[in-house]
C-alpha cells in the first residue's frame, strides 16, 4: 500500500561542514544556534524514537520509516539489522539530529533531540562511519581533531588510551615517527583497517556517551574487518567492565549489514520497510527459525557459500 504523502524529512540545521561530520561533531552555523537549547548537567545515553516517521525530500512519497518505536537503554549495546533501504542509517541520522523526522519523537534522556543544544549533543554522541576521512596531519592529530585548542584538548596519555582500546596503538608505535607520523592526504600511507581503527581511537578519545557505529566495517576486505572487529569487541568488553574512557558505560547503537558483527548485542532491533518487526538476543531471535532474523542469516550464508564457489 503506497503511504499518504506526509511532510518530507527536513535538515535540522544548515549543512554540516564536512570535518565536523567527520571528526563527530555536530555544529550548527551561527552563535545564537550553538549556544541555544538545553544543556543537561549530565548524559545517561538512553535513546527513544517513538511513532517515528520520515520522508525524504527527494523522495517525499517513499516512507523510509514508518511508525517506528524503539528504546535503547542506557549502557547498552544495541544493534539494527535488516536489508539495505530499510531506515538503519536514517535513525543514525536522527539520533544525531541531522534531519528532523516528518512526525514523532527521538529523545536522549527523555528530552528531544531538537531541544538540546546542539554543542552539548556533539559532545556526548559520537559517530564512526563506514568511510573515515584522515586528514594530511599526524596520527596524533588526527585522533584529536575537533578538539584541539579547545579546554577539552587531549593529552598524548589520553590520545594512547584510546587508541589502545581501538586497537591502533601497536600499529601507530611501529610507524616511522609514531604518533607523530603523517599520515598523507586522506590517509593514503595507512591501510583501510587502520584509518578505521583511527577513526574509532577519534571517537573514543570524546569520551562520549553515546557511540554510534554505522556500518563501520562494511566497506573493509575481511582480513581488516576481522581486525577492526576485534578492536570492536575489545572496546565494547571494557565499556561494560569499567566504562571505558568516561568513567561508566557507553550506550552504543550499532548498524551493521554482517550479522556476525552483532550477535553479542545485548538488543536487536530487525527493521523492514521502516518498522520494527522483531528484537531480542541473538539466541532469542534465531529460535524463531522462521522469523525475519533468521531468514537474514540464512541469505547472508548463502551468500557467502556462494562467494567462497
Amino acid at each position: 500500500r503506497k503511504p499518504k504523502l506526509k511532510n518530507p524529512a527536513m535538515p535540522a540545521r544548515e549543512p554540516v561542514p564536512s570535518s565536523a561530520i567527520l571528526s563527530g561533531l555536530t555544529v550548527t552555523k551561527t552563535n545564537q544556534q550553538r549556544y541555544s537549547g538545553v544543556r543537561p548537567d549530565s548524559c545517561k545515553g538512553e535513546i527513544q524514537l517513538n511513532n517515528v516517521e520520515m520522508y525524504y525530500p527527494a523522495r517525499p512519497q517513499r516512507c523510509i520509516l514508518n511508525d517506528l518505536s524503539l528504546t535503547v537503554p542506557s549502557g547498552s549495546v544495541v544493534a539494527l539489522v535488516g536489508p539495505s533501504g530499510s531506515g538503519k542509517s536514517s535513525v543514525m541520522s536522527l539520533v544525531q539530529h541531522l534531519y528532523e523526522p516528518s512526525s514523532g519523537d527521538i529523545l536522549i534522556d527523555g528530552i528531544k533531540v531538537h531541544d538540546l543544544n546542539p554543542m552539548w549533543l556533539s559532545r556526548n554522541v559520537s559517530v564512526v562511519s563506514q568511510e573515515p576521512t584522515l586528514f594530511a596531519r599526524s596520527v596524533r592529530r588526527n585522533i584529536m581533531y575537533g578538539l584541539e585548542g579547545t579546554e577539552e584538548e587531549p593529552s598524548l596519555e589520553q590520545i594512547k588510551e584510546a587508541a589502545k582500546l581501538s586497537n591502533a596503538h601497536d600499529f601507530i608505535e611501529k610507524l616511522p615517527f609514531g604518533y607523530e607520523t603523517d599520515v598523507g592526504e586522506r590517509g593514503v600511507q595507512l591501510s583501510g583497517g587502520q584509518k578505521q581503527r583511527i577513526a574509532i581511537a577519534r571517537a573514543l578519545v570524546r569520551k562520549p556517551r553515546i557511540l554510534l557505529l554505522d556500518e563501520a566495517t562494511s566497506a573493509l576486505d575481511a582480513e581488516s574487518e576481522a581486525l577492526v572487529q576485534e578492536a570492536i569487541d575489545d572496546m565494547l568488553a571494557s565499556g561494560r567492565r569499567d566504562g571505558g574512557l568516561g568513567g561508566q558505560a557507553m550506550t552504543v547503537l550499532i548498524v551493521a549489514h554482517r550479522l556476525s558483527t552483532v550477535r553479542n548485542a545485548d538488543i536487536i532491533f530487525v527493521i523492514q520497510e521502516g518498522k520494527v518487526v522483531e528484537q531480542g538476543t541473538h539466541t532469542e531471535l534465531t529460535k524463531n527459525q522462521d522469523g525475519p532474523y533468521s531468514q537474514l542469516i540464512s541469505r547472508q550464508m548463502k551468500a557467502q557459500k556462494k562467494l567462497e564457489g
